[in-house]
């Protein structure tokens, strides 16, 4: 074989690795090592990741690229921000809940669920043997160490600014490992197509009201944030006939009956009236206070159907 023969088969070897070789027929040993390496890598590390539709693949780490993610609109950049300088808080005051479930019927209409799905319920509880039982409305507690924003592999769920927990259906992926982390089973998966779909589809998606609903998605209580933005109590509260619900800013100490309208101090409401949290040890730190069920308005017969504790 003569020289020129042999020169010309080693440049054929080498563009077969995507390096150019000049007149002199000199190439690095940097050059021919980094193309060797991009036509052949060793599987670097295995990771596990979850697909759109739910599948728990593996993957080669050297396969993994950046996503390109689309620019927030308007309402989903001041959803994620929050209401600066606020601090809201829930107070649930239970000697005053009659299970009337208007708090219910409210949130649903406001954030289009059906009848058989939940932001806020209310639970028939009763502690021990020995003692009385009470209705108990149940939302998301928008706890301030919460575990749901921990395990959200696509940032979709996140606590804001003035405390609230949202949730963020244009990023959610359905995985669901919110709903399994939350202590409180506050929050729902939707299964199906949405209630009245059609006649939202056109709206353009807004966070603090998490509607449209999206199909394959999850959805939880969001103390209207919509609401709070004009300056209006969360709807569950303002609906209440019971003077059940107190709603306002830890910051200014101030919370205001959505019944009555009267405003009252935050800090005294609780202090006086052994106000408490929901699983106080898992170290969640809630947002929703309760008030025990003592002195109660109404005489509880235990009848969840009975008319005379719906009104």
């Amino acid at each position: 074989m003569t020289q020129k023969t042999s020169d010309k088969s080693r440049r054929n070897f080498l563009k077969s690795f995507g390096v150019t070789v000049g007149a002199a027929g000199v190439v690095s040993s940097f050059s021919l090592l980094g193309a060797a390496k991009a036509a052949a890598k060793e599987p670097e590390e295995m990771v596990n990741l979850l697909t759109a539709d739910g599948q728990l693949v593996q993957v080669d780490k050297n396969q993994l690229r950046p996503t390109v993610t689309e620019p927030l609109n308007e309402l989903q950049k001041r959803g994620r921000e929050g209401i600066a300088g606020k601090s809201f808080v829930m107070v649930i005051d239970l000697s005053k809940c009659r299970n009337a479930r208007k708090c219910m019927d409210a949130c649903q209409n406001h954030h289009q669920l059906r009848a058989d799905q939940h932001h806020i319920n209310v639970l028939q509880m009763q502690d021990s043997e020995h003692t009385a039982p009470y209705f108990m409305p149940k939302p998301c507690q928008h706890c301030d160490n919460p575990p749901c924003t921990k395990v959200c592999p696509v940032d979709a769920t996140f606590k804001r600014q003035d405390g609230i927990v949202l949730i963020d259906n244009e990023r959610c992926i359905g995985c669901r490992f919110c709903i399994a982390a939350c202590p409180y089973s506050a929050r729902i998966f939707q299964w199906t197509e949405p209630k009245d779909s059609e006649k939202y589809k056109d709206l353009t998606y807004n966070i603090e009201a998490n509607v449209p609903q999206k199909k394959g998605t999850v959805s939880k209580c969001l103390f209207s944030a919509d609401r709070l933005r004009e300056d209006k109590l969360p709807s569950c509260v303002s609906s209440c006939p019971n003077g059940v619900y107190y709603f306002g800013d830890r910051n200014e100490d101030a919370v205001t009956n959505g019944t009555t309208g009267v405003t009252v101090r935050f800090s005294k409401l609780i202090e006086e009236n052994a106000g408490y949290t929901l699983m106080k040890e898992l170290g969640t730190k809630p947002r929703v206070y309760y008030l025990p069920p003592k002195d109660r308005a109404f005489k509880f017969n235990g009848d969840l159907l009975n008319e005379e504790n719906l009104h």
